[in-house]
């Protein structure tokens, strides 16, 4: 019983610094189903637009938090280790939740994976949230040792590429989590949240090594994942790997 007890207490601990809802916290609303095989030209209007909006803003943040940053390092009244915890608070904002730049539905939530058919392989729903806020942590270690490394610069290319990756992963979760597009989250998960994070790996290593290293373990997870979108993409239907125009169907 303590046992259990314990597991729904780090349940809910995990849930809720994640911000994920779980089935019983969703709001009932509308489902939607594809009924033709007709592309969803709106869709993917939105989810470009959605998330170069978003990177643009995630830009004007990182703008703004230079300047904060300079005013800081020029208070002779404040503790010089006191700009470089503010810079990890932000990163800690940006790497738990990034979804509050975005004009796109990012409801972090473990309803589409309850209802999917699952390979035996796929990890239970609460690995998920637990795994991604290890990587958060990494996520903040790393990019404060990469803004250690470019002089306490923010508009600099690999924390750029790295609100980027922070986008694309945003705009997969809508469409695969609230979206449900289990086709067309195949392809963009590949070449959005897997391929960035690659990118930002590499391009932190060769700011600093030690960052590299820290950030490789997304990769790792990410791979991971893709494989098994790709999965539950095969064990669902294989759906046409592209937005389907859907039909509201009231639950």
């Amino acid at each position: 019983m303590n046992q259990s007890n314990n597991s729904g207490i780090l349940e809910r601990f995990v849930n809720t610094v994640m911000g994920v809802k779980t089935g019983n916290q969703q709001k009932s609303s509308n489902t939607s189903i594809a009924t033709t095989q007709e592309l969803d030209i709106k869709a993917v209007l939105v989810y470009k637009l959605g998330t170069i909006l978003q990177i643009g803003v995630m830009i004007l943040v990182l703008l703004g938090i230079e300047k904060l940053v300079i005013l800081i390092d020029n208070n002779s009244s404040l503790p010089g280790w006191f700009s470089t915890l503010v810079t990890g608070l932000f990163f800690a904002l940006l790497s738990i939740r990034s979804r509050i730049f975005s004009l796109l539905d990012n409801t972090r939530s473990s309803q589409t994976y309850d209802q999917v058919i699952r390979p035996r392989w796929s990890p239970p729903p609460l690995v998920f949230p637990i795994v991604w806020m290890i990587i958060a942590v990494l996520r903040v270690i790393s990019s404060v040792l990469v803004w250690q490394q470019m002089n306490h610069q923010f508009l600099v290319l690999p924390l750029i590429l790295f609100v980027i990756h922070l986008a694309l992963g945003d705009t997969w979760n809508t469409i695969f989590t609230v979206e449900r597009r289990l086709g067309a989250a195949v392809p963009v998960v590949i070449l959005g949240p897997w391929l960035s994070a690659i990118v930002v790996t590499a391009v932190y290593w060769q700011t600093n090594p030690v960052a590299g290293m820290i950030l490789s373990f997304s990769c790792v997870w990410l791979t991971v994942a893709a494989a098994l979108v790709f999965r539950i993409w095969q064990l669902n239907g294989s759906e046409p790997l592209y937005p389907l125009k859907l039909t509201p169907v009231e639950k």
